[in-house]
């Protein structure tokens, strides 16, 4: 392990003390078992494999804060309705419903393996009657989809995992179109983590179904062919502008957060 790494390993260590409940408990876990069991400052439990492509977003998410959640969901309806493209183990998912206790999500994911987490956590956190799964890929296009899905609940799954990291399986899709419908036609905040899946669902979406998104955050993939000023002025258009970039240190990838612009005073 290189220096890096060892600084990697060092912050997790750290953060298993500082962001969680049972800090011994997950650098045992870490070491000895087989799935580990995360107890968040804010009450969840967070039941994941013990696989780094399945702990990290947990950690990124509830010590990391990479979606910076209280200033995204800072001005929002107390009743709020969010999607979640992408959504793992529902690190994000939870964690929304844990800091609105009024919000909806609908949670879209694509790995039928990592959907199984899914479900166990929204049962293990009794939300069942707030957050919804869907065990769906999200593209541009209603039918079928292949994915690459290596079977322990990687955050990698998807259209742009490395070559040999899994097997390809055939997952069902919808479109940005069937999402807006399930959300009653009124979406507040979109959350979008699709592994190279995001250029297809946005371009080809219908601007109308945008009218009601206040909030956007999103990871970007390369994909050849796109970039993110594709998805900028797509969503200029619709009303939401680039409000913060963090490109991450590999051409292509890294987070965008979006926001509409507050209706002028009466």
């Amino acid at each position: 392990m290189g220096l890096r790494g060892v600084a990697y390993a060092s912050r997790r260590i750290r953060q298993s003390f500082t962001h969680f409940d049972n800090g011994p408990q997950l650098i045992w876990d870490t070491l000895r078992s087989r799935e580990m069991t995360f107890r968040t400052r804010s009450g969840l439990t967070i039941h994941a494999p013990n696989v780094d492509g399945a702990r990290f977003p947990v950690y990124e998410i509830n010590a990391d804060d990479v979606y910076r959640l209280g200033e995204l969901l800072s001005g929002l309806r107390p009743d709020l309705v969010a999607v979640d493209i992408g959504a793992h183990i529902g690190s994000f998912s939870t964690a929304v419903c844990a800091a609105a206790p009024g919000a909806t999500v609908h949670a879209y994911e694509a790995s039928p393996s990592t959907a199984d987490w899914l479900e166990r956590n929204v049962a293990a956190n009794h939300l069942g009657d707030r957050l919804v799964v869907h065990r769906r890929a999200v593209a541009d296009h209603d039918g079928e989809l292949e994915i690459v899905d290596n079977g322990q609940a990687s955050a990698h799954n998807g259209l742009t995992a490395p070559d040999g990291s899994g097997s390809v399986v055939t997952v069902p899709c919808v479109t940005f179109a069937d999402l807006h419908a399930d959300a009653g036609g009124a979406i507040d905040l979109v959350k979008c983590d699709a592994e190279g899946a995001e250029y297809g669902v946005i371009l080809t979406s219908d601007p109308a179904h945008w009218a009601s998104v206040q909030r956007v955050v999103m990871e970007y993939h390369p994909v050849d062919g796109h970039s993110l000023d594709e998805l900028v002025r797509f969503l200029a258009d619709v009303g939401l502008a680039l409000v913060r970039h963090e490109p991450a240190d590999r051409p292509g990838l890294g987070n965008a957060w979006f926001a509409r612009p507050p209706a002028p005073a009466a």
